[in-house]
């Protein structure tokens, strides 16, 4: 099996180079290509040239345009990237019979009420990043490629900058600490979505009748949190392995969405119910605290 991975070097991308690698044969590409061959999505004649040469198996696009507030000045990018080239390797995948693995986010949803959203909730996303990544999600579906979209939430590692490094180093350097308490969701390891992704292609590989396991599907760590609750677990983590802290989990002051403005709204309910991920592929996803200690073990 031949895997062309974009999007090496983020966060899933990174992982996904580990997780995939004892599975298949993995061409891996940044936005910069190799060896001829183009990982940029906003070169989308490039994308297509490439799927072409490569001749993959299975295409997983961990690249995306993910700088949700720029976003809101810079909606041509965000769809081009997010939206239209997702289109382009989706055809390209049907193309060649080809698997399409693709991570979307809860951002497709309006955020409203307190219920975790189903796979066939109604969407109606609040930025122009939800409504780029809803437009990519549209483009795969018409264009009859096989595929996985897997929607996930509050993605975080330990590799590059996250929201747990960002309140370790506040803490570190302010007397006083206010987070967001009233947006709710499941921090989600972009491990867990590596190894999650790595299980299901074994499964879609193998399996004779693969093609009736595409979809869309949630994948989430167990349980929810607020931001504030986050950063809570993550100074009382921090403080119990010895860490010298100004600001204390106690300390932290919890404030409203409205108390904290920024350029693109955010969903207060990211809540995603992953029961039909865990009965059609056999898994289990662990409470979200087990990922956030790993992570803050390793940092």
């Amino acid at each position: 099996m031949k895997i062309l991975l974009l999007g090496k070097n983020g966060q899933v991308g990174w992982e996904l180079q580990r997780a995939l690698a004892p599975i298949a044969e993995v061409i891996a590409l940044d936005r910069y290509g190799a060896d001829g061959l183009c990982g940029d999505l906003a070169d989308h004649a490039g994308l297509a040239a490439t799927v072409h040469k490569v001749a993959p198996d299975v295409i997983v696009n961990a690249a995306a345009y993910t700088a949700v507030d720029k976003a809101e000045s810079d909606e041509a990018l965000a769809m081009m990237i997010n939206a239209t080239a997702t289109g382009v390797l989706a055809r390209e995948a049907a193309a060649l019979d080809a698997w399409l693995i693709h991570y979307s986010t809860d951002y497709v949803f309006d955020g409203s009420g307190k219920a975790r959203w189903q796979e066939n909730s109604p969407t109606g996303p609040l930025s122009v990043y939800g409504r780029s990544k809803l437009a990519g999600e549209q483009a795969i579906e018409c264009s009859g490629v096989k595929a996985i979209v897997l929607r996930t939430s509050w993605v975080y590692a330990a590799r590059g900058n996250n929201f747990a490094k960002t309140m370790l180093r506040l803490a570190r350097e302010r007397d006083a600490l206010s987070v967001v308490a009233d947006q709710f969701g499941a921090p989600t390891g972009a491990e867990l979505i590596a190894d999650v992704t790595a299980q299901i292609l074994r499964k879609v590989m193998h399996e004779q009748d693969a093609r009736q396991l595409a979809g869309t599907y949630h994948l989430c760590a167990a349980g929810e949190t607020s931001w504030h609750g986050f950063a809570q677990f993550v100074l009382a983590y921090a403080s119990r392995q010895g860490v010298a802290l100004k600001v204390s989990a106690e300390q932290i002051v919890a404030i409203s969405t409205e108390a904290y403005p920024v350029p693109a709204p955010r969903p207060c309910n990211s809540r995603l119910a992953f029961e039909k991920l865990e009965s059609t592929f056999n898994l289990k996803m662990p409470p979200w605290q087990h990922g956030v200690q790993r992570m803050l073990d390793e940092i």
